[in-house]
């Protein structure tokens, strides 16, 4: 699994960046200033850094600027509320692999993240997700049911692979919300409830439990 450093200051992103991509298979660690975050890029341990710009102590361009100089070659997205077009540039010019502006969608980031890490060539076993005769293939983005494919959305392929990344688990709206959404969610929507129906019609009503009062849960293959 890859291991995934996110230099954040602010809590509540931080923590929203590091669910999301603990539930798609990573590994994370948060530096919460610029200092922290540059000391541990430099053991080596991560495969990938997600940088803010506004931190405590030393500011991402500086952070980004000592990686680079120290020949550090970790891949860096730069995930940050500055989205002017010269910041987006210093940053790409100072060393950067992509750019991100806030507010952001998680799908967004973590199929950013899969690009970043593709180089280091995963195992099918990593990029295709199996339940009984459904797959979806992370790479290709197709999703084929007894080996016949069905046309999903980004947004209902986001929310399959939650799905089967969490079989035989309740998910509650709330967690599909933020999963799938993003961290700026309304929790008052009923996106989810329709997007499961999307879901329902395409890849077989019966995969989708709904459990009252607290979400839904994708039929175990004992069930």
């Amino acid at each position: 699994m890859s291991k995934i450093l996110i230099v954040e200051d602010e809590d509540r992103i931080s923590s929203f960046v590091a669910k999301g991509l603990r539930a798609a298979g990573y590994v994370p660690t948060v530096a919460g200033n610029g200092r922290d975050g540059y000391n541990l890029a430099q053991t080596g341990d991560f495969e990938l850094i997600v940088l803010d710009l506004g931190l405590p102590d030393q500011d991402g361009f500086t952070v980004l600027r000592r990686l680079r100089e120290s020949r550090n070659t970790t891949p860096v997205i730069i995930l940050s509320a500055r989205s002017s077009v010269d910041d987006t540039v210093a940053g790409l010019e100072g060393g950067a692999d992509d750019y991100m502006s806030k507010p952001f969608r998680f799908e967004e980031l973590l199929a950013r993240v899969r690009l970043r890490l593709r180089q280091e060539a995963p195992s099918a076993d990593n990029t295709v997700l199996s339940h009984s005769d459904l797959q979806l293939d992370l790479r290709s983005r197709r999703a084929l049911v007894n080996g016949r494919e069905v046309d999903l959305s980004a947004r209902e392929f986001a929310l399959a692979e939650a799905f089967l990344r969490n079989p035989g688990q309740v998910l509650s709206r709330e967690q599909l919300l933020s999963r799938v959404w993003g961290y700026d969610f309304d929790p008052g929507s009923n996106v989810v409830d329709v997007y499961v129906r999307y879901l329902r019609n395409k890849l077989g009503a019966e995969r989708f439990a709904t459990v009252r009062g607290m979400g839904y849960r994708l039929v175990a293959d004992d069930s």
